[in-house]
């Protein structure tokens, strides 16, 4: 278990893997039946089927079409989050100081250059608008603020004392906004970044995920994948969870009625039984094994379930997670998929390494 990461500062402020045969001896020269080894193999399979526990499928049928199009980007960085500032106008960011802007509701993109030192290479990790206003916040200790959508930029210095690195930022309104660190340390702002409060008492640990809910909540996962944490408003700790399996976490998030979903090592998908129990999950379901696991999942404006991963895998589920199909746009990718977003007004994007990018047209 990771060990707790030392207490958040309660405030800061910014200016910031021979002889006879016996009967029915087989005869020299002949060739055995290869019945046993056959069976062998079956039998195998069906205690692995069985030892999995869930929904095992070795092959999927493919989807008649897609709701996806490809969108060129002139990058080979990886996106790492968009958002909006009204319906059409959007940023996208990502590694190596990416930042491109959308005016036609993410159909195309243009390079968009932040005043930033040169010689420092920024991971744009996340952003989030507010009508026009807008924060971004970036990896080594970046925060970016503007109030016109983002046509401007100012810098704001984070101080030294701030836990860990900026990995997650909420726009909540005017000049308020929430800031997440990646050992879940968490502040909030009420005065546009001039000055921070710590929301939680203890931080969480080095963390390879960190999702905030509609309403405030927060659900993390340890550094190793070996447990997961979850924290709501008012707590003053973050509270442990022990993995349901002996397979490591890869990602945990919010369903759209607040359960948690769950994705773990080996193709894995769990879905949260009992939104008022953590501790409480269904079990695995496992699509498709064709080696590559899956980083993120995503429920579209139709309620249907979308799971991405490695090379190109992009799963469509019509049930609830009971059967699913592949997406022929996304397997055509050479990319690994990290994260699907869909917006409160249903654009959606499947953010993919070195430059890919898949637009929702419905």
């Amino acid at each position: 278990m990771t060990p707790p990461a030392a207490r958040p500062a309660p405030w800061f402020r910014l200016p910031f893997a021979p002889g006879s045969r016996p009967p029915g001896a087989i005869r020299p020269g002949v060739q055995p039946p290869r019945l046993l080894p056959s069976l062998l193999s079956l039998a195998m399979v069906v205690v692995l089927a069985f030892g999995l526990g869930g929904c095992v499928t070795t092959g999927l049928p493919k989807a008649a079409a897609s709701p996806w199009e490809p969108v060129p980007l002139a990058t080979q960085s990886n996106p790492l989050s968009v958002a909006f500032s009204d319906a059409r106008h959007g940023f996208l960011v990502g590694s190596n100081r990416l930042i491109l802007e959308t005016d036609d509701g993410g159909a195309h993109w243009e390079e968009r250059a932040l005043d930033l030192p040169e010689e420092e290479n920024f991971r744009l990790i996340s952003i989030d608008f507010r009508g026009d206003e807008g924060w971004i916040v970036g990896q080594p200790g970046l925060l970016l603020h503007s109030t016109d959508a983002g046509r401007s930029w100012s810098r704001l210095f984070l101080d030294t004392k701030l836990p860990g690195e900026p990995y997650l930022i909420t726009a909540l309104g005017r000049d308020t906004a929430e800031l997440a660190t990646n050992v879940g340390a968490i502040y909030d702002t009420r005065d546009g970044g001039a000055s921070w409060q710590a929301r939680v008492g203890d931080a969480a640990g080095a963390v390879r995920e960190l999702r905030r809910s509609p309403d405030g909540r927060y659900v993390s996962v340890s550094s190793l994948g070996n447990f997961f944490s979850t924290w709501d408003p008012g707590q003053e700790t973050w509270q442990l969870h022990q993995r349901v399996s002996s397979q490591r976490l890869q990602t945990i998030g919010f369903q759209p009625d607040g359960a948690l979903w769950m994705l773990a090592r080996g193709a894995q998908i769990r879905f949260n039984s009992d939104p008022a129990d953590a501790d409480q999950w269904t079990k695995p379901v496992i699509p498709i094994t064709n080696g590559y696991g899956y980083l993120d999942m995503a429920w579209d404006p139709s309620s249907r379930i979308w799971t991405g991963g490695g090379s190109g895998t992009l799963l469509v589920s019509d049930d609830g997670g009971q059967t699913w199909q592949r997406d022929p746009v996304g397997e055509r990718q050479p990319s690994n998929f990290t994260r699907i977003v869909f917006t409160d007004d249903g654009k959606g994007f499947v953010l993919g390494e070195r430059g890919s990018l898949l637009r929702w047209v419905g």
